[in-house]
């Protein structure tokens, strides 16, 4: 399905110095922010207290989220779980003040205003369970994209992998530098959502390197940055189909999801820009400059009457 057909290949590779230079500028500032600024992580990666209170009637998120944020809580998370009665709150750790003095300090709060709230249980998340999610989380990001590279070396060439991890993974230090840059929370969910982005945007680099192969084997006479310009061009309605498609699902989640999902969508969102970006003018371009040619893609058969030396001479798929 096409909304749209361009007949005319837009000379995409013409501009690719310009574009990968603004590439590494914002990915070197991205670098920059992640080291000075550090990213602003959420309770379960520095420790705190977790309550679970329990509500005779419907829990009102947002009031419950305001009370607990006007008694001095920075950071404070609240949200339903298991029924709408059943409210889970994460509060950050303070110095000099313990679990015990903090829940009762919540309590109070809550219980003047509906008194029959009760308290099912509290606990401390410590440091140290921080640092294994942390370790677990980079743990995970590394095996996805090793596991992306072996399965673009053996789907189409190391190229293509060196070419599409390198795009990946300037969408993802792209992302956390937003969350650094501007201190927005960094919880587990954002990580997740990170994690997606690795998958989401290796799938529209698949997409054009398919076709990149496709018009390898299809034209002959066209050169390298044809074959590429023709690639993308002839990708560009699947492209707004798709990603419009997602960015719709993600953007009702980013405006009506509350505070829970926000800055789920948001990383979300930014990924799914940026790996618009990185698949044309990246992802493509590091794989010229890195020399693919229809050799790579093509198995080439010369006949014994035809000059070895004619690079069209017996090109078969």
């Amino acid at each position: 399905m096409e909304f749209f057909k361009i007949h005319k290949d837009i000379p995409f590779m013409r501009h690719a110095l310009i574009f990968n230079v603004i590439s590494f500028v914002t990915f070197a500032l991205a670098v920059f922010f992640l080291f000075s600024r550090g990213l602003h992580l959420s309770v379960e990666f520095t420790g705190g207290t977790v309550m679970e209170v329990n509500y005779s009637k419907p829990a009102e998120v947002e009031k419950i989220r305001t009370l607990v944020t006007g008694l001095g809580f920075a950071d404070v998370q609240v949200q339903n779980f298991g029924t709408s009665r059943d409210v889970m709150i994460r509060l950050p750790a303070q110095k000099g003040v313990s679990t015990a003095q903090q829940s009762e300090k919540v309590m109070g709060a809550l219980k003047a205003a509906d008194s029959e709230v009760t308290l099912r249980r509290t606990e401390f998340v410590g440091p140290q369970v921080g640092e294994e999610l942390a370790h677990d989380g980079l743990k995970a990001l590394g095996m996805v994209v090793l596991g992306i590279m072996i399965y673009l070396a053996f789907r189409f060439e190391w190229k293509y992998a060196v070419a599409a991890i390198i795009a990946n993974l300037h969408d993802v230090i792209i992302i956390l530098g937003f969350f650094a840059f501007f201190q927005w929370e960094f919880s587990l969910s954002v990580l997740a959502a990170v994690l997606a982005v690795l998958g989401y945007s290796v799938n529209e680099s698949v997409v054009i390197f398919d076709r990149i192969r496709e018009n390898f084997r299809r034209y002959r006479k066209m050169q390298t940055t044809e074959i590429i310009d023709h690639a993308i061009t002839s990708t560009i309605s699947r492209t707004i189909i798709t990603h419009g498609s997602t960015q719709i699902m993600v953007l009702s989640m980013l405006l009506f999801g509350g505070p829970t999902l926000f800055y789920f969508a948001l990383a979300l969102t930014i990924g799914i820009l940026f790996g618009i970006y990185s698949s044309v003018f990246v992802a493509a371009a590091i794989a010229m400059w890195l020399g693919i040619k229809r050799e790579d893609l093509v198995k080439v058969s010369v006949k014994k009457d035809e000059d070895p030396n004619d690079p069209n001479a017996g090109a078969t798929v």
